[in-house]
């Protein structure tokens, strides 16, 4: 395994250190907000950092090779690979139609005025929805253009 994963196991945790000591330190509204950064990053280091240990102990070594050469295997493997473009494509047309639902949905509850400053929301969704198109017609042309 490789030793970056160990430094980056090390600087979540340190990461996940200084949210929980800013927590509480100081008395803000944001920590309980701080307090699940910490605990978001604390937990995830130090499971990187025990699977480092773990696979680079003399006795794992084979079995971690082994791994490595199977899961470069999956990932190469023509068939999957088709089925992840297709997944992200299903996935990124799904999410189109969600937050056009949600811009209709949000607008009448606005107008019904069961949600106020329903304005806001709107925009917001409505900008990630052209964010999403232009990116994916974007990323579409360039990567037309490089293949």
């Amino acid at each position: 395994m490789k030793k970056s994963n160990l430094w980056a196991g090390m600087l979540f945790i340190l990461g996940g250190v200084l949210c929980l000591s800013t927590a509480l330190m100081l008395d803000t509204r944001l920590d309980s907000l701080l307090i699940g950064f910490a605990g978001g990053l604390i937990v995830p280091g130090a499971t990187m950092i025990i699977k480092y240990f773990y696979w680079t102990a003399p006795q794992n070594r084979s079995r971690y090779a082994e791994r490595l050469e199977n899961e470069k295997i999956e990932l190469g493997d023509e068939r999957k690979e088709r089925l992840r473009d297709k997944s992200g494509r299903y996935a990124y047309l799904l999410g189109l139609a969600v937050i056009s639902v949600s811009v209709v949905l949000f607008s009448i509850l606005g107008k019904l005025e069961v949600i106020k400053n329903a304005e806001l929301i709107i925009l917001y969704l409505a900008g990630f929805f052209v964010f999403q198109y232009v990116a994916g017609v974007t990323i579409f042309r360039h990567l037309n253009h490089k293949y």
